[in-house]
């Protein structure tokens, strides 16, 4: 069994990356893959971090295909044309030895001839055994951690929050946090499963100057009998993790 490196470039060599993901966002269905309140260097850098992260659990799961002749490799992952034909990566070995071991080839479509050569195409990662991870259970408590969350994400904040007085902050926070379970008890939707560091967590919005828009997202992870809110995320953070799982819904979690 191969043992695959866990960064996609230390696996393979991808020219032109900028260019190669807008190829990935032109052949899948249409998707917001950009951020609405962070500057970045790619075009497109949720679905940067999302083709990162996605090959990292597919190294690890084992889920890379090589063709007979192990002269060619390639993921699922896990987008879909508009088709809803499903997309791979495509990579053949690297002629030049000081470089990383595999090529970037493409991405391609499940019928394209190109990927003739792998008699078993890979599957999709995969995040969860348990769906009722992916759902907030009303039945348990919820123990926000909120001095830390102001104390250590502070920045995080939107103006003029960030400069607030701690224990003012405190109290609109503690009433968002409240708004928030409010709000999932009249539409479980409204808590979004994220994965992080090999565990879903769900998303809550924490809007703090009006009912109708999320300033920040509440990160709560599951206990046995309750629930931890942990940290917060800005809106960017919190879609670029949920979107590991899924295309989150819009209704609140807009970057």
């Amino acid at each position: 069994m191969n043992t695959w490196p866990e960064d996609f470039f230390e696996f393979a060599y991808i020219p032109e990356i900028n260019q190669q993901l807008t190829a990935l966002a032109e052949l899948a269905e249409p998707e917001d893959w950009d951020y609405h309140h962070t500057p970045s260097i790619h075009p497109h850098p949720v679905l940067h971090n999302y083709v990162r992260y996605t090959y990292k659990k597919v190294a690890q799961e084992g889920k890379i295909s090589l063709s007979d002749d192990g002269q060619y490799a390639c993921f699922n992952t896990g987008l879909v044309t508009e088709n809803q034909e499903s997309i791979f990566a495509s990579f053949e070995v690297n002629r030049q030895a000081e470089r990383q071991p595999w090529y970037f080839k493409g991405w391609f479509r499940k019928g394209r001839w190109e990927l003739n050569k792998f008699n078993l195409l890979p599957e999709m990662a995969h995040y969860f055994d348990d769906p009722t991870c992916l759902v907030l259970d009303l039945r348990k408590p919820l123990r926000p951690n909120v001095e830390h969350i102001i104390e250590d994400n502070k920045e995080r904040f939107p103006d003029p929050y960030k400069t607030m007085d701690n224990y003012a902050l405190q109290t609109f926070l503690k009433g968002a946090i409240d708004n928030a379970q409010q709000r999932v008890m009249r539409s479980y939707k409204a808590a979004i499963p994220q994965y992080y560091n090999g565990h879903v967590q769900l998303l809550l919005p924490l809007c703090l100057s009006s009912p109708g828009k999320a300033d920040l997202a509440l990160v709560v992870e599951r206990h046995a009998q309750f629930y931890r809110g942990s940290t917060c995320l800005t809106l960017d953070m919190a879609y670029n993790n949920a979107r590991q799982i899924c295309k989150p819904e819009r209704d609140w979690l807009q970057p």
